[in-house]
């Protein structure tokens, strides 16, 4: 055998050896959080109405803390949303369409001091071009009308604001929250339904404020819950402070 050709395959096998073991340690290792620099994971439940503008947040806080990850926020009825927490579902932040639906969660002791960051005011919206020909809160009484759920906020809202107007409805169908009444509408099965101003921005609906609308306003609150990731209360101090104030008044929210 020739000892110069085993000479030789060793020193290759050496080599290649050595190479690999040079690419492994001139790997970057993953990047590290610098120090105090905010981590973890957000889990954010939100009102229906809060849909797409607490994306737009979320995105906005996670350039800010790219090493913080915000979970896909789920969305549904305010009313839901509590019920679903005092039941055990976990959850860093809760924001509400009102207070009401907040206190009850204060109630059950799993937060304290919320405070408000956003309002809004019921419209009347109706398929595009308004086949049915509504024109006031009164056309609603007649009209195959959808409205969300009197348990909801936006249902507490729309009783308000009928009562107010003295005008009685018997709503075709009663939903969990102000997404699933706009859907309706869209779809064109149903004559008109009362959403939030903010809801009909960009939707393919018409709307129009009704009288008396100015004075039945919802104040959105948001609350990191007990046990919550320093990066949850941190996400509810984003929600407030300027960069989520701007997001929120493009996307039609007014100021507590």
């Amino acid at each position: 055998m020739n000892h110069r050709l085993l000479t030789g395959s060793a020193a290759l096998v050496l080599a290649l050896l050595l190479g690999g073991c040079s690419a492994v340690s001139s790997a970057d290792p993953s990047p590290s959080p610098a120090e105090g620099e905010l981590t973890g994971e957000v889990t954010v439940f939100a009102a229906a109405s809060l849909s797409p503008v607490f994306d737009e947040i979320a995105a906005a806080f996670t350039a800010e803390h790219p090493t913080v990850d915000v979970a896909p926020i789920v969305y549904d009825g305010s009313s839901v949303l509590v019920t679903q927490l005092a039941e055990g579902a976990h959850a860093d932040v809760l924001a509400t369409a009102d207070e009401r639906t907040m206190q009850t969660l204060i109630d059950t002791g799993l937060a304290d001091d919320p405070e408000p960051f956003a309002t809004n005011t019921l419209v009347v919206a109706v398929p595009a071009g308004n086949p049915a020909g509504i024109t006031s809160l009164a056309d609603l009484a007649d009209a195959t009308t959808v409205l969300c759920a009197p348990e909801v906020p936006c249902g507490a809202a729309s009783q308000t604001l009928l009562d107010a107007a003295g005008v009685s409805v018997t709503a075709a169908s009663l939903e969990q929250n102000v997404s699933a009444v706009l859907q309706k509408i869209v779809a064109g099965e149903a004559d008109a339904g009362l959403v939030y101003a903010t809801d009909v921005v960009g939707a393919d609906v018409e709307s129009f404020a009704p009288e008396g609308s100015d004075e039945v306003v919802n104040r959105y609150p948001i609350v990191a819950l007990d046990g919550a990731t320093d990066a949850g209360g941190a996400f509810t101090e984003f929600v407030r402070g300027p960069v989520g104030r701007g997001i929120l008044a493009d996307h039609g929210f007014g100021t507590p």
